[in-house]
């Protein structure tokens, strides 16, 4: 099993103004078996970004292990696939180029490239687009282009960063039921960072709380929310009473997280 397993992860900054030491993470343990959705959610400064940085081996841990399948990450791989919030496309590109780019990386058979372009930008919705110049597409389009050219890779985990933050509200609202599908199709295992709490709600099966100085996990969530949301509209489940109150819990903690940085400020 593909399992993601993080031990007693660290990381310490130095601060160049003080001369002293942050704790950005303290003590993060999980275990994240194949196909989970987890999301992550908490004030800023609480190391949410930093521990998606680690599990895309961007940055290592001061201690620690984050480790997928038995093998500890000590930097970027192909098993790890990522999507931030602007996407980082080349936007001077036409979409498919955009999307084959690791196959590219790869030297895969353009033959075999173009299938699996041709495929993914069809479950993202894109049918029809791979020669447009990226830069013509709108802001939820162009997230489509992100995820095609993650998914395409096939890896074995999803690290989202923030993917839907730039969106409107309705285009956000079906990109989260995108993600939500691919999630149940290919059985990926995915974590996304979020600032929204109702998205937390809506795409986790597991969430995250985390409280900073130092960061760390301060309490998780198991919720039905993103099954419910494979079969039901994602309007409709945020009517529920239950939604409503597991909102309303997280948003208290949350703003009593930020009064006392504020009071400690």
């Amino acid at each position: 099993m593909a399992d993601l397993i993080c031990e007693n992860l660290n990381m310490t900054f130095s601060n160049p103004q003080t001369g002293g030491k942050v704790e950005a993470l303290k003590d993060i343990n999980f275990t994240l078996k194949k196909g989970e959705l987890l999301s992550v959610l908490g004030p800023s400064g609480c190391g949410k970004t930093t521990l998606l940085n680690m599990l895309a081996g961007f940055i290592n841990p001061t201690s620690g292990t984050a480790s997928l399948d038995g093998k500890v990450i000590e930097g970027p791989g192909v098993e790890r696939g990522m999507v931030f919030q602007q996407g980082a496309l080349f936007e001077w590109l036409p979409v498919s180029q955009n999307v084959d780019f690791g196959l590219r990386m790869k030297n895969t058979d353009p033959a075999k490239s173009k299938r699996l372009v041709d495929k993914w930008l069809g479950i993202v919705g894109l049918q029809g687009f791979g020669d447009t110049p990226t830069y013509q597409l709108s802001g939820g389009m162009q997230q489509r282009v992100a995820l095609a050219r993650c998914l395409v890779n096939d890896p074995e985990v999803i690290l989202m960063d923030e993917p839907l933050g730039a969106l409107d509200a309705l285009t956000r609202e079906k990109m989260q039921s995108l993600v939500l599908e691919l999630w149940k199709e290919t059985g990926k295992t995915i974590i996304i960072i979020t600032h929204s709490v109702e998205e937390a709600l809506l795409l986790g099966e597991r969430l995250f709380v985390m409280a900073p100085r130092p960061g760390r996990v301060h309490k998780e969530y198991n919720l039905p929310f993103a099954e419910l949301g494979l079969k039901e509209s994602l309007r409709d489940i945020k009517q529920k009473e239950e939604f409503s109150e597991v909102r309303e819990e997280i948003l208290t903690m949350i703003w009593n997280m930020e009064e006392e940085i504020m009071g400690h400020g």
